[in-house]
């Protein structure tokens, strides 16, 4: 395998840069670098040089010696000034060496994966962590990243093994007297896994929402105030408002963190019937995306008729508070009366909904999980037809089994790698 180096931290001028080595002649390189002064193990202050012998910069390096690292590899890092002069210095030397060339993005992550200190959802952990713009998505990315998702399927696939084995060897002497019935024991142990796979995929959903958002659509007759409301909640002008119905006419999103959880507000076309074609394109994408929304914010009357049906969570307000004389639950984006209440409220009902989520975050969790389900629906019975089908439902184990496997990566997954990597900055 090659020896790879990159820039490990971001791109630009910075107090501190970080150069990453990995590979079989990372020890060799950094030894160079150092003048054959690289430290045995841990940390060492180190002047770095050229092949020429010219003085590129003083730097921390650090060494880690296979499997004792993130690639599992021998890793050489140099912690050296951040400016962008030095940073292309040390990387252009690293170049010059012989057997070493620069990574490609994901590679170092990738190579963890192929070595086996981390598995898919772990890899995956990482980038959502990376990504992470609110408490709530760092939480669930840290849970990721630590192997929950991956302790909780090789425990469902412990369970499999010793269910699916049981039978077989019930198989196995089918024409002796067994002398313990095994099928309880099996049948309970498969009862365990989908009870576990049932309540891990329902959350999914909600897991993917943290993740990637989740969407509060403020819905409501033309000129009753949601662009304005909008423009309140964000603190900025991002929609235009005028006196004037019809102003809206598509979405308009804005993204925000609220209490920790990343939301995105979408002010949509005011819901009116209307001969105006473009207007029309508008409201029919307001009607969509308020459907889809996971909350809706209903600016309306209380005796009007909602053009769209209120779910459960869903939150209705009168609008214009500022030009009422009883403003109890109203709300004005213009004077800002009860915007504080409806962010609680919106903070609440999200919180809530966020309580439900599941460890693994992603539809390719949910369809490895729900394939795993069906076999084990069809395990237990076939189970109940007698000990003539036990071949049959052992099979069905073995496939709930791989399915466990697909979740954590271990077989099946290898068209997704080059995806899965791409997303991924060239020092990771």
């Amino acid at each position: 395998m090659d020896t790879i180096f990159a820039l490990a931290s971001a791109q630009g001028k910075a107090g501190v840069a970080v150069i990453r080595v990995s590979g079989p002649l990372a020890l060799e390189a950094g030894a160079q670098l150092c003048g054959n002064e690289l430290p045995a193990r841990g940390t060492s202050l180190r002047i770095l040089k050229n092949e020429a012998g010219e003085r590129l910069d003083e730097a921390l390096v650090l060494t880690f010696t296979s499997p004792n690292s993130f690639t599992g590899e021998n890793t050489v890092e140099f912690q050296t000034h951040g400016s962008t002069a030095v940073v292309a210095a040390v990387l252009d030397s690293l170049g010059r060496t012989d057997g070493l060339r620069m990574a490609e993005p994901g590679e170092f992550t990738r190579r963890a994966l192929e070595n086996g200190n981390l598995d898919l959802a772990q890899v995956e952990g990482l980038a959502d962590l990376i990504d992470a713009e609110t408490e709530a998505q760092r939480k669930q990315a840290q849970a990721i990243l630590a192997g929950a998702l991956g302790e909780l399927a090789e425990g469902w696939r412990a369970k499999l093994i010793r269910a699916a084995s049981l039978i077989e060897v019930t198989i196995d002497f089918a024409d002796e007297e067994v002398p313990v019935d095994v099928t309880p024991e099996v049948t309970a142990l498969l009862a365990d896994v989908q009870a576990g796979l049932e309540k891990e995929s329902v959350g999914v959903r909600i897991a993917e929402r943290i993740r990637s958002g989740f969407e509060v659509a403020i819905v409501g007759a033309p000129n009753v105030g949601k662009s304005t409301l909008l423009n309140a909640l964000a603190g900025r002008e991002a929609a235009i408002t005028s006196e004037y119905a019809g102003t809206t006419r598509d979405i308009i999103e804005v993204r925000m963190d609220l209490s920790g959880l990343p939301v995105t507000l979408l002010d949509t076309a005011g819901l009116r019937d209307t001969e105006d074609h473009v207007e029309g394109i508008g409201i029919a994408l307001a009607r969509k995306r308020a459907e889809d929304a996971d909350l809706r914010v209903f600016l309306a009357e209380d005796d009007e008729i909602l053009d769209v049906e209120m779910r459960v969570g869903d939150i209705r307000l009168r609008p214009k508070a500022d030009l009422r004389s009883d403003d109890e639950g109203a709300v004005s984006g213009r004077s800002g009366q009860g915007v504080d209440r409806l962010v609680d409220h919106v903070s609440s009902v999200l919180k809530n909904r966020s309580g439900q989520a599941s460890i693994a975050t992603r539809a390719r969790h949910r369809d490895a999980m729900l394939l795993a389900l069906a076999n084990l629906t069809d395990a237990q019975d076939i189970l109940r037809r007698g000990p003539e089908f036990y071949d049959i439902a052992a099979e069905e184990m073995r496939s709930a089994i791989r399915a466990l496997e697909m979740l954590v990566g271990r077989i099946g997954v290898e068209n997704l790698l080059d995806e899965i990597f791409s997303s991924f900055c060239l020092g990771k």
